[in-house]
């Protein structure tokens, strides 16, 4: 991963000191440098940011106010001459506290620190993830009701001009729609269409023999010559 970085310093020989190491690392990238620690807040709202070498004691606004307006926008790395913020620093949640003159072995102990934070955060993210929940039924419109009928039971689905037929682990369920449109409503890699008028599910698959499937049921499909590729793919997937 790239890290994007943001200098900030009111001295411009520290800000070209820190620019030039942040050159030298390769999972850093420098997006922009300044003086003025407002134009940085700007910065961070207006860029991608994901890390900003900040300094401290500023005319306008500190390091550590700085931080507070700023709030989780982007981790921070602190610069400073003064090693009385050193506790400070650590209280805002900053990732390391770089005592300047700033030696780039040292300056490059806090990079890769930021570099595992990040990726932590990261990580944490995408567990975090709420994830969809997979179909587990479905409702469709027979003759005289709808109905609510479980994917987990369904064995296939054969297609009747403007009707479908949904044969089940235990009944057969007609239902007034096209082959097509009940298609869009079933999850795709558990339904695949493997004919110009069938549908079956992979969950109740017993073999597969001479470009014929054959289900649980002892019912047996042959496989249309279109659909064979996509039918296979998936059987090879799963």
């Amino acid at each position: 991963m790239k890290i994007r970085c943001l200098v900030v310093d009111d001295k411009p020989l520290a800000i070209d000191l820190l620019a030039d190491y942040v050159s030298k690392i390769p999972f850093l990238e420098l997006v922009a440098k300044t003086t003025d620690p407002v134009e940085g807040l700007e910065l961070l709202r207006t860029q991608q940011i994901d890390l900003v070498f900040l300094d401290i004691q500023m005319p306008q606004l500190s390091g550590l106010q700085f931080m507070k307006i700023a709030g989780d926008k982007a981790r921070v790395i602190l610069t400073t001459a003064y090693a009385q913020y050193a506790l400070d620093s650590y209280e805002h949640d900053a990732i390391d506290y770089l005592l300047k003159p700033i030696a780039f072995d040292r300056f490059y102990q806090a990079a890769e620190k930021a570099k595992r934070s990040l990726e932590a955060s990261i990580a944490i993210g995408l567990n975090q993830q709420p994830t969809e929940p997979a179909n587990t039924w479905l409702f469709v419109k027979t003759e005289h009701r709808i109905q609510k009928i479980n994917l987990s039971e369904v064995l296939y689905v054969e297609g009747l001009e403007n009707y479908v037929s949904i044969q089940t682990s235990t009944e057969r369920i007609l239902s007034l729609q096209t082959l097509k449109r009940l298609a869009e409503q079933l999850p795709p890699r558990e339904f695949v269409r493997v004919h110009r008028s069938f549908i079956i599910s992979m969950r109740h698959i017993s073999y597969v023999e001479r470009s014929s499937i054959f289900l649980n049921n002892g019912f047996s499909i042959a496989i249309g010559n279109s659909y064979r590729g996509n039918f296979y793919e998936i059987l090879e997937n799963n």
